[in-house]
């Protein structure tokens, strides 16, 4: 059974999916809940003119980051539960791996947004094709169309 459930939330409607999800599942299994926003480096925001690095949107970059963590927290403690919750910066598979593990946690809960051309799907790779590959544990993807 499940004992702990992260929730890689990025406040996309299938994030808010996957966060029903969670949901659901914890109340079934009486887990405790994690949920993790993923904000890219500072180097993803280097435009392509090349070395400029701009703190005031690395700041800008972390209150968005933090603001989608509090409101997947806020959903949660709406609807009666409690979790806890992290932003971290780097690539998103690597960094929702480690936070599972961190975490301990025995599942990972993605949402995953089916694309309709094989040019955007081939364009924005797939987060949880990949968490798959290197997830220590469980995960458990949520899709939306």
């Amino acid at each position: 059974m499940y004992k702990k459930i992260l929730v890689a939330y990025d406040g996309s409607d299938a994030g808010q999916k996957a966060l029903l999800e969670c949901r659901e599942l914890a109340n079934w299994s009486h887990a405790e809940l994690c949920l993790v926003a993923v904000m890219p480096s500072a180097m993803s925001f280097v435009g392509l003119e090349g070395g400029v690095y701009d703190v005031e949107l690395e700041e800008r970059e972390k209150k968005k980051y933090q603001g989608v963590l509090d409101d997947g927290l806020h959903r949660m403690a709406d609807a009666g539960w409690t979790a806890k919750g992290e932003v971290v910066t780097g690539e998103a598979v690597e960094e929702i791996t480690k936070y599972a593990r961190k975490c301990g946690a025995d599942l990972v809960i993605v949402g995953h947004k089916h694309l309709d051309s094989w040019a955007a799907r081939w364009w924005r790779g797939s987060i949880s094709g990949a968490l798959i590959e290197h997830s220590p544990c469980s995960v458990l993807v949520v899709i939306t169309h």
